[in-house]
């Protein structure tokens, strides 16, 4: 799963979609997941390195990164070929 090419991401979690001149803001966790993304790491690699790193229990972390996911999916931050 590729975050599209043509994604920017800030260190202050500003996201900007150079061809659609869209942008969004996201929080600290959403920057890791994208940056965890664009290590090419599946979904369930991101998973595991969130469940490290915070108090939080696997289910909860697997919900909250798949929902995330489809609202990356949902304003085409993801290149739909990566996207299944």
């Amino acid at each position: 799963m590729n975050i599209n090419k043509n994604i920017a991401v800030s260190d202050s979690g500003f996201v900007f979609n150079s061809t659609t001149g869209e942008s969004f803001s996201v929080n600290p966790i959403g920057v890791e997941i994208i940056e965890l993304l664009k290590q090419d790491l599946t979904i369930e690699q991101v998973n595991q390195n969130l469940l490290e790193r915070y108090n939080a229990d696997i289910v909860t972390i697997d919900k909250d990164v798949s929902d995330f996911i489809s609202l990356l999916e949902q304003y085409s931050l993801i290149d739909k070929q990566d996207a299944a």
